[in-house]
């Protein structure tokens, strides 16, 4: 009898810490699920002319509905954080990952820190790699026509960016401190999947 209550309350435990109300999914290490194959759009809110779709494990947008450029943006804020990801873009495509942004009326890449994905870019100073207008690159990598993984850790004023196991930014800004953190469409197909955050 003893070891079937154990095995009950073990279960439990597993269930509890597995599946947030919200339908976030916790690991054990402290990791939040925002996207998979199961939560689809549920743990963001939409901004802009685009409408994201749920396709294969992955968020996907590749048109606009109007002018505005489109965010995902999490319902929560957060100050300190590790994030991963994986993402797929065109090599047109326009896009980046927004942290701490201040103004939800408002976001761009000046009410936000942006880690870009933009092959493309005329100026390639703040492309694919860079925090925009806070760390440039040089050389910038090419991200289009392959899944590629960001890893992101903002702690205090430091911001360091990891694209496909390379550093490509490492820098201090204090100009933001909490806010959503968003994906950007502007451009091409985007495509984000197996998003995870853990709060520092």
């Amino acid at each position: 009898m003893k070891r079937l209550s154990l095995i009950v309350v073990s279960l439990l435990v597993v269930m509890f810490t597995g599946f947030g109300c919200t339908g976030q999914t916790y690991t054990q290490e402290g990791w939040i699920t925002l996207i998979d194959s199961a939560s689809g759009l549920g743990n963001w809110d939409q901004y802009g002319d685009v409408i994201w779709r749920a396709e294969d494990g992955a968020i996907v947008a590749d048109k606009k509905t109007g002018k505005a450029n489109g965010f995902l943006m999490t319902k929560k804020s957060y100050s300190n954080f590790q994030l991963r990801t994986e993402f797929w873009v065109s090599h047109d495509a326009n896009s980046g990952i927004y942290m701490r942004c201040s103004d939800l009326k408002n976001i761009i890449d000046k009410t936000c820190y942006e880690a870009n994905i933009f092959d493309e870019r005329k100026d390639p100073t703040y492309g694919t790699g860079a925090i925009v207008h806070i760390s440039p690159i040089s050389p910038m990598p090419k991200a289009g026509g392959k899944w590629n993984v960001y890893e992101i850790t903002v702690k205090g004023d430091r911001m360091i960016v990891v694209l496909n196991g390379m550093t490509t930014a490492d820098a201090r800004d204090s100009k933001f401190t909490s806010g959503p953190i968003g994906l950007q469409y502007a451009a091409g197909v985007v495509k984000f999947r197996k998003f995870q955050i853990k709060p520092l």
